[in-house]
């Protein structure tokens, strides 16, 4: 279990430090890929995603997305003992990703005077806020992204018992996940930003809460359950229709 909450860990900083490394890439004044825009910002993620998932699936499955461990609990995929200690792992993981993210692009953060270009490193904000739309939007994402999984997996899932599992993204293969939110991205992402992935957004927000970050606006609290609540609603969804779908003849 220490080993798997290790690269749960592990997974989720790399995620992290690769998925806010191409917005600040992007975004930052004076990198050489300033203006880059959306596609590089999308498949940055899915490839951040992919080396994840090469580096921590074989020894915890590579959730490293609090949804996911939801809802591969939900569907009585993944033991409900584990889930907290894997959410805390992903947490923990997602802040010191953003921490490492902040230390790499600290002079082009310090000569940056968009403060919410500065957040969009760390966090999601929506486009046009509406908490309804915009909660709706992260439930849809994510409940697409566990759905596909669940669908994209199942064949992966059978174990002779759960302990010997490694069960989550790593079970399905680094690329076709590495698509999937490549895809979520570039077709639904444009609203929220899509967090999909709750320590996703308020690992590094917490971050940006804390870093000496020169010239930041506030860290969008008021906003900050609906990437959180959201991605966990929709995870839920996803496993009881995939439970129900199941069970028809």
């Amino acid at each position: 279990m220490e080993k798997a909450l290790l690269y749960e860990f592990i997974g989720t900083a790399i995620l992290i430090l690769m998925g806010g490394g191409v917005v600040a890439n992007s975004v930052l004044t004076q990198t050489k890929s300033n203006g880059a825009g959306w596609v590089n910002i999308t498949f940055g993620w899915g490839l951040g995603v992919f080396i994840a998932v090469i580096v921590a699936g074989p020894h915890s499955g590579a959730h490293i997305n609090p949804a996911v461990t939801v809802g591969l609990a939900t569907a009585a995929l993944f033991p409900w003992a584990e889930v907290i200690p894997y959410i805390l792992a992903q947490l923990a993981g997602a802040f010191a990703g953003a921490v490492l993210v902040y230390i790499f692009f600290r002079s082009h953060f310090n000569i940056t005077d968009d403060k919410e270009a500065k957040l969009a490193v760390f966090s999601t904000m929506p486009a046009i806020p509406h908490r309804f739309n915009n909660f709706i939007a992260e439930v849809i994402g994510t409940f697409v992204l566990i759905f596909v999984i669940l669908h994209f997996s199942n064949p992966s899932f059978e174990a002779s018992t759960l302990a010997e599992a490694k069960i989550g993204l790593g079970s399905i293969g680094a690329l076709p996940v590495a698509l999937l939110v490549v895809a979520i991205g570039m077709s639904l992402g444009g609203v929220t930003g899509y967090a999909i992935n709750p320590a996703r957004d308020l690992g590094p927000r917490i971050a940006h809460y804390l870093l000496p970050i020169k010239g930041k606006r506030d860290s969008g609290w008021s906003y900050s359950w609906i990437p959180v609540v959201g991605p966990l609603v929709g995870a839920v969804a996803a496993a009881l229709l995939y439970l129900g779908l199941l069970n028809i003849n």
